[in-house]
């Protein structure tokens, strides 16, 4: 059976086809996020940290690295994403314990990201355009690491799912010339907007079945593309990872994490209670407000498309005994209670010196 080996100096995530879905945070990522883009300009990574230990929190496996800042002050990335993407790397490795996915259409920060990185990470991306292939493949034999393949070459995305599928079985065919294995390129059969093309969920999950049982690789693919543009995008997503993964689909790269209710919603929220007559308890903390509520919660907790993925994992039997789906389901960590190394409580932050 099929199962790509991804590692941090302590921690292994496997995709498998017999495997619990592996989840690959995509937070830390400036791409459409202008005041972390800001903030790493200037040498801030507060808002990277948060994210790290969130992440985890909420039950990502791998954590997805993109450095992808265009500096105002020099626009040229490929000098600035490489020491940025060393330093993320470093500072996240210090921060929690799982693998990393270093993600860059930088080639010189692809290796960078390599060389900073413990253990044996997740390479993003490459795609069947010839010069992406000549560059990034001897990097993947040289390291020894697996790397996401996506099924698009130089002529573009194609609409025609036969078209991509071709294109992944390129470079399933062209990572064997240097000696790599199928079992370690992860295809991301690209899972395109269900609200601009109505086939395309039917699509990514004929193509994955396709991709599973002709080339025998694992998949991936980034989870919320396919509700962009449409209401209620958690409740597509909710639906549309758990019929991915009885596809066969074993990761995905997306926001395992719910974030905070606001404090504005919170006295929104209050406003309406007390309009209609409703009396609260006198010491009634914002939490437990939310709580009684339904509104969420103060702190960052995991998704609903994460309680979606564990409530699959153990439909499909990939969760032993229910375990997971237990300590799922337990109350989250009250305000102000310890966060250790890896997401765990109870413990101090280590940082790295």
């Amino acid at each position: 059976m099929t199962r790509t080996i991804v590692e941090s100096k302590t921690k292994t995530a496997v995709l498998g086809f017999d495997e619990p879905f592996c989840v690959i945070g995509e937070r830390i990522n400036p791409t459409g996020r202008k005041k972390l883009a800001a903030e790493l300009e200037a040498g801030d990574f507060s808002t990277v940290e948060k994210d790290a230990i969130a992440q985890v929190m909420a039950g990502a496996t791998v954590l997805d690295i993109n450095a992808g800042v265009v500096y105002n002050s020099n626009p040229n990335p490929n000098e600035t994403e490489p020491p940025l993407m060393t330093a993320i790397i470093e500072l996240v490795q210090g921060l929690v314990d799982v693998p990393l996915c270093i993600d860059s259409s930088v080639p010189e920060a692809l290796e960078a990201g390599l060389k900073a990185a413990e253990g044996r990470p997740l390479l993003n991306s490459v795609t069947g355009e010839e010069d992406r292939l000549e560059f990034v493949l001897p990097l993947v034999k040289k390291y020894n690491v697996p790397v996401v393949a996506i099924s698009n070459d130089d002529t573009g995305i194609s609409e025609d799912p036969d078209v991509r599928f071709a294109v992944a079985k390129k470079i399933v065919e062209r990572a064997a010339d240097f000696g790599i294995p199928a079992h370690d390129i992860v295809v991301d059969p690209l899972v395109m907007p269900i609200g601009a093309m109505a086939t395309a969920g039917n699509q990514v999950f004929t193509l994955v079945r396709k991709l599973r049982e002709e080339l025998g690789v694992n998949t991936t693919c980034g989870a919320s593309n396919i509700s962009f543009g449409l209401p209620n995008r958690h409740g597509i997503n909710n639906a549309f990872l758990p019929m991915a993964m009885g596809a066969g689909m074993t990761s995905a790269i997306m926001n395992p994490v719910a974030l905070p209710v606001s404090q504005k919603k919170i006295a929104e929220k209050k406003a309406e209670v007390t309009a209609a007559g409703i009396v609260l308890p006198d010491g009634l903390d914002d939490e437990t407000f939310v709580t009684l509520f339904g509104m969420g919660s103060t702190q960052p907790r995991a998704g609903k498309e994460m309680e979606a993925i564990r409530a699959a994992n153990l439909l499909t039997n990939n969760d032993a005994h229910g375990a997971d789906w237990i300590n799922f389901n337990k109350p989250p960590a009250k305000p102000g209670e310890e966060t250790g190394r890896g997401g765990r409580r109870g413990g101090g932050r280590r940082r790295r010196a």
